[in-house]
Formats: C-alpha cells, sequence, structure tokens
C-alpha cells in the first residue's frame, strides 16, 4: 500500500518542478504500466487470487447481515483524494468499469464482503455490473449532502437494494449546527420506510453521542476519526488562524475513538489512514490498524479506501486485519 503520491519524495516535486512537468510524470506513468502489458497482470492477478482466495474476514452483525471487520470504501475509486485536485483526477481517470469490477473480485478473493460508497449514478453503475459480473458483497449506501433538498432520491436510492443507506455527513452535521434535527430524523425515517437498515454519518463526536443519548432510530454510525467538517471559524479560535485545506488533527481521532467506545450500537470507522497522511509503509499500516482495532468495539468495523495501481493493497489489508484479529484473539 505504500503509495509514490504520498513519499517524501514526491511531496517535494513543487522544487524545480512545473506542474505541467508532475501531469507528464503521471501520463508517463501510465504509459509505463502499459508499456509492461496490462492484459498480463490482470491474468497474473487471476491467478494470484485463485491461490489467495481466503474464508472471509471476521465479521459482525448489521442487522441480519455479516459485514466483515474490514470494508473498502469507495473515495479512491471515484477520484475523492481528499489531497488535491491532480492526484483525485487520476485515481478517477484509473479507475475504468473493468478496474472497479476487479478491484472488488480482489476483494471477494481477500475475504473482504462489504463495499461502502456515496450515491451517484456512476456508483450504481458499478454496483449493477459487479453484481451481474457474480461478485457477491455488501452495499453500504452514503447518501448526498443534498438530500435534505430531494428526500425523495432515498426510495430510489434504496430501489437498488444496498443494505444501508446513511444521510452524508456534511448533512448531518450541518442541520445538527442550524437546530434542524427534525429534518435529519425525517431522513432517517424516511430510510427505514424505505426496507434498508439506517445509519448515521458524521465526523462530530457530539453528533454520534446525541443520537445515541437520545435513542434515535439508527442501526450503525459512520464515524470519521478526524473532524473535516468543522467550521473554518472554529479552526481560526482554536490555531489563531484558519489553515489552507482539510486539517487531521491528532486529538479528533482520539476523541471520536472516545465516542464509538461510549455508544452501544456498531460504528464503522473511517479516515483510519488519514486519507493517507500517515505512514503508509507495511509497519507503519499495521500499526495504525492495531491502534484502531484496539481502540474500537469487537461489534465495530473499519472503512477503508483501497488503491491497486501500486501494490496489491486489498491483499495486504485483509492480511493484516486477520491477523491483528487473531492476535487480538488469543
Amino acid at each position: 500500500m505504500d503509495d509514490p503520491f504520498y513519499s517524501e519524495e514526491s511531496c517535494c516535486h513543487g522544487q524545480g518542478e512545473t506542474r505541467r512537468g508532475f501531469l507528464e510524470k503521471l501520463a508517463g506513468s501510465a504509459a509505463g504500466l502499459a508499456a509492461l502489458g496490462l492484459a498480463a497482470a490482470g491474468e497474473a492477478n487471476a491467478e494470484s487470487r485463485a491461490e489467495k482466495s481466503a474464508e472471509p474476514l471476521p465479521a459482525i452483525a448489521l442487522g441480519p447481515h455479516r459485514v466483515t471487520r474490514l470494508i473498502i470504501g469507495g473515495n479512491p475509486i471515484y477520484g475523492y483524494s481528499h489531497f488535491n485536485q491532480l492526484y483525485s483526477q487520476h485515481l478517477s481517470d484509473y479507475h475504468s468499469p473493468e478496474r472497479v469490477l476487479e478491484l472488488l473480485r480482489a476483494c471477494e478473493a481477500a475475504g473482504i464482503n462489504t463495499w461502502q460508497n456515496s450515491h451517484a449514478s456512476r456508483t450504481v453503475e458499478d454496483v449493477e455490473r459487479c453484481r451481474a459480473a457474480g461478485v457477491r458483497f455488501h452495499w453500504l449506501l452514503l447518501g448526498k449532502p443534498d438530500w435534505d433538498s430531494h428526500p425523495k432520491v432515498i426510495e430510489e436510492a434504496a430501489k437498488r437494494k444496498p443494505i444501508g443507506i446513511a444521510p452524508h455527513g456534511l448533512l448531518a452535521e450541518r442541520l445538527h449546527r442550524d437546530g434542524k434535527l427534525d429534518a435529519l430524523k425525517d431522513l432517517l425515517k424516511r430510510i427505514r420506510a424505505a426496507g434498508t437498515l439506517v445509519g448515521l454519518s458524521t465526523h462530530n463526536p457530539a453528533l454520534l453521542k446525541r443520537a445515541e443519548e437520545e435513542a434515535w432510530d439508527v442501526d450503525y454510525y459512520m464515524c470519521c476519526l478526524y473532524y473535516l467538517t468543522r467550521p473554518r471559524e472554529e479552526f481560526a479560535r482554536m490555531l489563531g488562524e484558519a489553515p489552507v485545506g482539510e486539517i487531521y488533527l491528532p486529538s479528533d481521532r482520539e476523541r471520536m475513538l472516545e465516542a464509538v467506545r461510549s455508544v452501544k450500537k456498531s460504528c464503522l470507522v473511517y479516515k483510519v489512514l488519514a486519507a493517507g497522511r500517515l505512514n503508509l509503509s507495511t509497519a507503519g499500516i499495521r500499526q495504525t490498524f492495531q491502534e484502531t482495532l484496539s481502540a474500537i468495539k469487537p461489534i465495530d468495523a473499519m472503512i477503508v479506501g483501497m488503491f491497486q495501481e501500486f501494490g496489491d493493497q486489498v491483499w495486504m489489508n485483509a492480511r493484516l486485519v486477520r491477523e491483528l484479529l487473531k492476535e487480538a484473539a488469543k
């Protein structure tokens, strides 16, 4: 899972290198991969899957479903890098429909049985394509930030048979800040009426605790380990100024993990690797996974984005989680 776009060397590309040069390197990298033969690589991956085929990872119960404690997230697939526009474009360009299918097949072979992504025409098409190809997985759907203005989308989304739907965290927190929790609860009621499990996604531990204390009709929580939606003025009060870009505070991680432990329902934690900002060596990922699994409840799981261009992240992540859970069970 080592990612050269996050390496120390690549972060210094601005020193003596133009934006055009950086884009040319991206294009050259893709061309180089093609020259090595992607078709041959695909055949090798298929053989590797057959050799590596694993039993499902340890799982938790979400309603009647068994969901593995490692869930693949959709952000890298659909170009949400949380890094910069160039990297986001590269991710989006790389993930052709064929590569998405290959990715989900790799997840199935590695024992990962659940996929979480956001609602869009492309994600729905990919889900249907993977299902038609015979890939078996549970689908957890995250709504869009504007669903309060278009609530009827919920019924249409539910027809695609996700096992659970959650309103987007941006929307949930906006309604929370604006004192419009009734509107948020109405969305949750619509999800329940549509016949799927009800999720609540949040970056703010305060909203998680409030939903639990007031016994909202929710089946599971999606919990970002970093409060990325914190208002800029709050950052300015905390830090003396509002920094540029997304802010990943280690103390936010600890606050959310404390909140996760305090609630009784299952939590699916995400941004586990801080969108690639943490140590992405194998040892670094193992340490982060171990610390996270130790900090959450046995009925909780991790959502992790995975990107196969630079290595078999799917198999490595599944292997690490399987090993760590076995060690914890001793």
